[in-house]
């Protein structure tokens, strides 16, 4: 081996991860000067947006007097044991297609990614969207991530006395659960 075969190698550049390249509503939220992350669009080409749990009721209310004036979606997933949580929304902008102002219809989906340490928790988007009641009770009911500000913060699909949050990767299933006090 000669020694210019090593500093060939040392020279060669090395493939980096291209970031994803803003989208249309990150542009826009860029020139709010609203900060975010643009993430890679989704399987169906649909743009994502990663926001801190702190702005994401500012951004949120951003998106709506940019038109975006219907919230889909409200759900969660976790990335694996030991990994994050994930809180989702997806905003579909209706009265553009509603009103004829619009043929094709803008989507766009926020993420908040969390830490599965302690009590997660989000500001809740009740206040700005009804229909994320039932939804935010959902995420928390499976993944235990609150949502402040929510006026009715109680179990939706487990008993209120169910321990744990079923749908996390990392959830042992109980030998079995005894109903108390069902009839």
């Amino acid at each position: 081996m000669s020694p210019n075969s090593s500093e060939k190698q040392s020279s060669a550049e090395v493939p980096v991860a291209a970031s994803p390249q803003p989208g249309p509503v990150s542009q826009w939220l860029n020139k709010q000067g609203f900060d975010h992350e643009a993430l890679d669009a989704d399987h169906l080409g649909i743009e994502q947006i990663g926001v801190e749990a702190l702005f994401l009721q500012v951004i949120a209310a951003a998106l709506k007097s940019n038109g975006f004036d219907y919230l889909q979606c409200q759900g969660g997933y976790d990335e694996g044991p030991g990994e994050r949580l994930v809180c989702f929304y997806h905003f579909v902008a209706m009265a553009e297609l509603i009103d004829g102002k619009r043929d094709t219809l803008r989507e766009v989906r926020l993420k908040v990614f969390l830490s599965r340490e302690g009590e997660p928790s989000l500001p809740s988007l009740y206040g700005l969207f009804r229909g994320a009641d039932w939804q935010e009770r959902e995420t928390f009911d499976m993944f235990g991530i609150h949502f402040e500000g929510h006026p009715h913060p109680k179990r939706l699909l487990m008993p209120e006395d169910w321990t744990g949050w079923p749908l996390r990767k990392d959830y042992v299933q109980p030998d079995f659960y005894e109903m108390q006090d069902a009839y």
